[in-house]
């Protein structure tokens, strides 16, 4: 059976490159410069404010090559990626800067959360989709054994990581930055128009973080979407110099019914409808981006201490369609 996708969240490379699709120029009176496109395998904009429209669009030019860059590193559908490397081989040698440190990262913010973030959740992944693409698949998912046996392959302390290598201690293990990967390209395209001059931009690479405020005034509005009814908006939440990026189980279907998602408990092995959505707002996309889906699997008890200790703010969207929000 096919995959049901409502929105792409995997990290995926676009054929031929990132193409630079049409700028809109700058309106009457405005220094705004807004990008439009696809990468990372979703929706993607760019909105710059920039006293030179040139120099905006080269900065838009270079922000998307650097996403193409960074695809190359950590994609899972290219089988030339650093990753799908490390995947196949179990070991990589002399690995790729960034891949180091977002394995790093990856890691820091599986011992915040107390496990519930773990890049290692690929053989789960592949044990779902694997049984739900055989014809007539048990409507119940994979069985319990085999579950128990994928388990067995996850743990981000099996996962050794140097500058000079990086390896799986155990046979069959599995890495999937969809966790984390677009949250910290995002960061990467920030640092780059920062280095540019660029002082009010939002930069939308899947995961959302706002440069300053909205050059008009005020923050930047961001719209959160409603996962029971997904393309809408439920809610807008301002953003300034922050981050924000949504999990949510109804992004990535397994079985046509929906029972069975992306959302990975790694302890268990099953999948998570705990919470509809989560979003979180904080300082790095990196950061939103982790915590969303660390989240997405933790009891409200557990997050709070959480939000308070990271100075964080945590939208929660409960099964029944009621909302919650956790400060700092």
């Amino acid at each position: 059976m096919t995959l049901t996708r409502r929105r792409f969240i995997t990290i995926t490379a676009a054929a031929g490159g990132l193409p630079l699709l049409p700028i809109a120029p700058a309106r009457a009176g405005s220094l705004l410069r807004v990008w439009s496109g696809t990468a990372l395998g979703c929706d993607a904009t760019l909105q710059i404010h920039h006293p030179d429209p040139a120099i905006a669009d080269r900065l838009i030019a270079a922000s998307l090559a650097e996403v193409e860059r960074l695809e190359r590193i950590m994609s899972l559908y290219r089988p030339d990626s650093a990753l799908s490397c490390l995947n196949r081989d179990g070991v990589l040698v002399d690995p790729p800067f960034d891949l180091v440190r977002v394995l790093s990262e990856s890691r820091r913010y599986g011992v915040i959360s107390g496990g519930a973030f773990d890049v290692t959740v690929q053989p789960l992944w592949d044990l779902y989709a694997g049984h739900f693409s055989r014809p007539n698949a048990s409507l119940d998912g994979p069985r319990d054994d085999a579950i128990a046996a994928a388990v067995a392959r996850v743990g981000q302390d099996a996962l050794e990581i140097d500058p000079a290598r990086l390896r799986f201690a155990r046979p069959g293990m599995g890495v999937t930055l969809n966790g984390i990967g677009q949250g910290y390209i995002t960061d990467r395209v920030v640092e780059l128009l920062r280095a540019g001059g660029v002082e009010h931009a939002l930069v939308n690479m899947g995961k959302t973080r706002a440069i300053g405020g909205h050059p008009a005034g005020g923050p930047w509005s961001v719209g959160l979407e409603d996962p029971r009814a997904p393309g809408t908006i439920a809610e807008h939440i301002p953003l300034m110099d922050r981050a924000v990026a949504t999990a949510g189980g109804y992004g990535t279907l397994f079985d046509e019914a929906g029972r069975f998602n992306h959302i990975f408990e790694p302890w268990s092995g099953r999948t998570s409808w705990r919470w509809l959505s989560v979003s979180v707002e904080t300082a790095t996309a990196t950061e939103s981006n982790a915590l969303s889906n660390a989240f997405a699997v933790m009891p409200a008890e557990a997050t709070a201490p959480l939000v308070r200790a990271l100075g964080l703010v945590a939208h929660f969207v409960r099964p029944d369609g009621s909302r919650m929000v956790q400060r700092a």
